[in-house]
């Protein structure tokens, strides 16, 4: 379980999250949006504990999050980010073998179990074919589904996702939001995912949890979150609710 407390955050004078105060249940499948600007990556940094808190604090199954070891806090929850480091010369199966590290001990190798959650990985995300490619070697999208198979291979009971999808295909997005919405039911896995797709939000998490201006605008059912009202107050659009999805268009005062 995440909870926050009082949550602020800010870069230099411009405050970005502010007294934020919201529970993630175990298990829990949450789409985390909002327009840009509105805090959604400083969050899930602050959730994995990259950033410290200005004010407030993130719990972790009760503990605060900057009080687990480097070590203890890798086996807790794993982090996906947008744009995955591409300045290393390690192949992808080796990039994708250090989510093994937190369970390893200090001079230890890998072991053959290792290897094998690495392959399932890698095959789970269509990644096995790129297991000797280099990042120079890979696009954008192949990187990404690599990086995802890292996490995955952390097998953390918490996976934090920022905008996974988006250097993706479309047929790539919906084979990753399949995987991970399966992980999430057969395993329960918590996740936080940040997303922009409103209708892959509304197809793929149950949950939602709203960024407008600094503040949480709507936790809960994402259906019951994503009303014409509530996006047009942090988009700025128009929206249509339909059986088939969700229809976007702009305001006529949009920018």
């Amino acid at each position: 379980m995440i909870e926050a407390k009082d949550l602020t955050y800010g870069y230099a004078a411009k405050p970005v999250l502010r007294h934020l105060n919201f529970c993630i249940e175990e298990g829990g499948f949450y789409a985390v949006m909002g327009a840009n600007g509105s805090g959604k990556t400083t969050l899930l940094r602050l959730v994995s504990g990259m950033l410290v808190p200005q004010e407030g604090h993130v719990l972790v199954d009760g503990t605060d999050v900057l009080h687990y070891k480097a070590r203890q806090l890798a086996q807790k929850m794993s982090f996906v980010r947008q744009h995955p480091q591409t300045d290393f010369e390690f192949s992808a199966f080796e990039a994708v073998l250090m989510g093994r590290n937190p369970y390893q001990r200090h001079l230890q190798n890998e072991s053959e179990s290792d290897w094998k959650i690495v392959e399932e990985s890698m095959r789970q995300t269509g990644t096995w074919h790129l297991r000797f490619a280099t990042p120079g070697q890979m696009s954008g999208g192949e990187l990404q589904r690599v990086m995802l198979a890292r996490a995955l291979a952390q097998q953390t009971p918490i996976m934090l996702l920022d905008e996974p999808i988006s250097n993706l295909d479309i047929s790539h997005q919906f084979d990753i939001l399949d995987l991970l919405r399966t992980i999430n039911l057969q395993q329960h896995k918590t996740v936080m995912i940040v997303l922009h797709d409103l209708n892959m939000a509304l197809q793929y998490c149950p949950k939602l949890l709203l960024l407008h201006e600094g503040q949480i605008l709507f936790q809960g059912t994402t259906q019951e979150g994503l009303t014409p009202q509530n996006i047009a107050t942090v988009f700025g659009v128009q929206a249509a609710i339909a059986p088939e999805g969700i229809r976007i268009s702009k305001l006529r005062n949009g920018f």
